[in-house]
């Protein structure tokens, strides 16, 4: 029998998957936007903004349809996170309009210099705080504190996602974006036939990846008392050390490929990577979207519900791929 509830949590994991695999690069752009230094400063920026210009608005379709399926599939955990969680879930929001507000303003700057400084600082701004916010939210979650009933009001600044485990985890989303936008940029700096300008990248991807492994063994540590459900999942279920292996080798991997300058093969690994990293905490929180009270199941809409729902994401996947593919093949087939 179709078990809904199931299939639609696979969507919102494969979603979030797909987000940070596109998504978190824009974000990670924002980073070396910022460290942008050297006599190639300038092209550094000009190949950033080059590389996210055709694709920043396209990347947060996968957000958006993870809200949508929590607010029509789950409605009782679109409640608790929009309430619960409803401070850093706003300031995401505003971190995100703001930086595309900021992208699209800078560009209409023309050579007005102080004009394109100001709107550059607040994408920078933006991009830094995205992902550190979502991965502050995914702490929360994972931790099981924002769910119970002793969580701080809706409109409070305080709560779980201000843990040293929280902002472990911000800072490990921020490094994660950072390593892919590095390794992307390598195979754009390729493609303009730049060595120069992909060695500058390819140093920036490969200390962002060691970076990266510090903070992925930090967090697990942290994770031990902040979020044990999750910890237990990493740890003790029989998939966990196969996956901890696999991710392990695409990490190893991914870097090994950057110091041999096969970018693309590093693009590929460190997509796989990341990948995985997000797999791997949604399974280990499975069954749970919002610990420790609201699964898949119990948070449910009706099943009739869920099963139009399943058939409008069909549907609407068999015009979305195609028409992501038609993006990218136009603006990125030379590259």
């Amino acid at each position: 029998m179709l078990d809904e509830p199931v299939l639609l949590g696979a969507v919102i994991l494969g979603a979030l998957i797909l987000y940070m695999l596109f998504g978190g690069a824009d974000f990670g752009g924002g980073v070396w936007q910022l460290v942008a230094t050297g006599p190639r400063a300038a092209r550094q920026r000009a190949l950033i903004a080059q590389a996210i210009a055709p694709i920043w608005e396209a990347n947060h379709v996968w957000l958006i349809l993870v809200v949508v399926i929590l607010f029509t599939g789950f409605p009782p955990a679109f409640a608790a996170f929009s309430t619960r969680l409803h401070a850093p879930l706003l300031a995401l929001l505003l971190a995100i309009v703001a930086r595309g507000a900021a992208f699209a303003f800078r560009s209409a700057a023309g050579d007005r210099a102080r004009e394109r400084r100001g709107w550059s600082a607040v994408f920078i701004a933006g991009s830094l705080a995205a992902p550190v916010l979502l991965g502050m939210v995914v702490a929360a979650v994972a931790s099981g504190d924002a769910g119970t009933a002793g969580a701080p009001p809706a409109l409070s600044w305080r709560g779980p996602w201000l843990t040293p485990f929280a902002i472990a985890i911000g800072l490990f989303a921020l490094a994660l974006c950072a390593f892919l936008a590095a390794v992307y940029l390598t195979v754009e700096a390729e493609g303009e036939g730049s060595r120069p300008l992909s060695d500058d990248f390819r140093r920036r991807a490969f200390y962002a990846g060691i970076i990266c492994g510090a903070l992925a063994l930090l967090t697990f540590l942290l994770s031990a008392d902040s979020a044990p459900r999750l910890h237990a999942g990493l740890s003790v279920r029989r998939w966990s050390w196969p996956l901890h292996v696999l991710t392990g080798l695409a990490a190893i991997g991914a870097l090994i490929a950057i110091l041999a300058r096969r970018y693309r093969l590093a693009r590929g690994l460190a997509a796989a990577q990341v990948a995985l990293v997000v797999l791997g905490w949604g399974v280990s929180q499975y069954p749970y979207l919002m610990p420790p009270y609201l699964t898949l199941w119990s948070a449910s809409a009706p099943r009739q519900t869920q099963a139009l729902l399943l058939i409008a994401v069909g549907a609407g996947a068999v015009v979305l791929f195609p028409s992501l593919r038609l993006l990218f093949r136009v603006f990125k087939s030379t590259r």
